[in-house]
């Protein structure tokens, strides 16, 4: 029998040493990687609860840090993070100072890749900003095993469909009129879309119940409607305004509360007749799990870029699906749409096409569902528009 080993010595394997070097089973190398710093402009400012209540200003663009990797038998692989009105550049300096790391490794090994990028930065936290930064990393690399495997990366996780239920939000925000939110519904609806998202949180209740009647009214009884207050209610109003918005029949109430309010969110849970969904601001595995203990939610909404990535949301899932709790993440569909696939119970991905224009690559939407690509990975290719909207770049390694 060949010795494998080559007369080498082995380490012994310490799962708390993030840094051990690749072992004799490596089969290629990260040769190089390029970072990337995107601002996406938005055509118009847009405002939610939180800009109505003076916390945030008007949404005008969005920062995406992407990143590529090549290896070097010649794969390669794309991920991206993202943020909204502040954090982009933080985002991109991180990445830049933690990238040199994994030159060198195995690509194929991303859990260790993982724990290895996050504790190169952990003196920053092992949440927010720092993992936000590791994501565009995992999910490059989550990419790229899926190409290597020649595979959607739904299926290389194991696709439990190939569409997925999908709902839009991206015209239903408070800085539009009731007109304009109709006429983009309509739309959405005609472009196949199966449901439709809409903002609330105005400072006087009764206004976002008119909204929320007329546009009931617009789509009928048979569409599903969910409504988000991006956190600006207390636990009171919440519990008010959930009990009379019963009538709506809406899918759910997307964040009444604040993110942390774990106990709040449980309450309305267990009080209201209508579905409670969260999550999407929480950024660690540890976080989500506090909602799932609490039994805060009936649809759990993780954000892969946000949490650090394809591993950590692949933890969440199987916490959730322990609990029997229904899967709607936020915002980022491209990526979502292969993780919700292979989810077990029926879930739902959020359709916004701001994104469209850095990509080559178009996601089918059809009877109100968006199905899964039939490219290899996440079956993307960066556009022109995405190199010239790019303000910053830095290649590590060779590329």
């Amino acid at each position: 029998m060949k010795d494998l080993t080559d007369g080498k010595r082995l380490l012994p394997v310490n799962p708390l040493n993030a840094g051990l070097p690749s072992g004799e089973a490596t089969t290629d190398r990260i040769s190089g990687i390029r970072l990337s710093l995107v601002y996406l402009p938005l055509h118009s400012a847009i405002s939610d609860a939180k800009v109505l209540a003076g916390r945030q200003k008007p949404l005008t663009e969005i920062a995406f840090l992407f990143c590529e990797i090549k290896t070097e038998q010649g794969y390669e692989g794309i991920g991206y993070s993202y943020s909204k009105r502040a954090g982009g550049p933080g985002q991109y300096k991180h990445a830049c100072e933690i990238a040199d790391s994994a030159i060198g490794e195995d690509p194929n090994d991303i859990g260790r890749l993982w724990e290895k990028l996050v504790w190169a930065g952990a003196s920053v936290g092992r949440s927010g900003l720092s993992t936000q930064a590791i994501a565009a990393f995992d999910i490059a690399l989550w990419d790229l095993k899926a190409r290597r495997a020649e595979l959607p990366l739904a299926k290389l996780l194991g696709a439990h469909r190939d569409s997925v239920r999908c709902y839009n939000t991206s015209g239903g925000y408070l800085s539009m009129s009731i007109d304009e939110v109709k006429e983009r519904i309509t739309m959405a609806l005609e472009q196949g879309i199966g449901a439709i998202k809409l903002k609330v949180g105005q400072p006087d209740p009764m206004i976002d119940l008119k909204r929320i009647a007329a546009v009931r009214e617009h789509i009928g009884e048979n569409v599903p409607l969910a409504i988000d207050a991006n956190q600006q209610w207390d636990r009171t109003t919440a519990l008010r305004f959930g009990r009379i918005a019963e009538q709506f029949n809406l899918t759910w109430i997307e964040e009444p509360l604040d993110a942390y309010d774990y106990e709040g969110h449980a309450a309305l849970a267990r009080d209201l007749a209508t579905p409670i969904a969260t999550g999407e601001m929480l950024t660690s595995v540890a976080e989500h799990y506090e909602l799932i203990r609490h039994d805060s939610v009936d649809f759990i909404q993780p954000d892969a870029p946000r949490v650090g990535g394809i591993t950590p949301f692949l933890k969440i899932c199987a916490l959730a699906e322990h609990k029997k709790l229904k899967l709607a993440p936020h915002y980022c569909m491209e990526i979502h749409l292969h993780l919700t696939a292979a989810y077990g119970s029926e879930p739902w991905v959020e359709h916004f096409e701001w994104s469209e224009a850095m990509f080559e690559d178009r996601l089918e939407v059809n009877e109100g569902r968006m199905i899964v690509p039939n490219r290899p990975g996440l079956g993307l290719t960066l556009s022109e528009q995405m190199r010239a909207w790019t303000s910053e770049h830095v290649v590590f390694g060779r590329f």
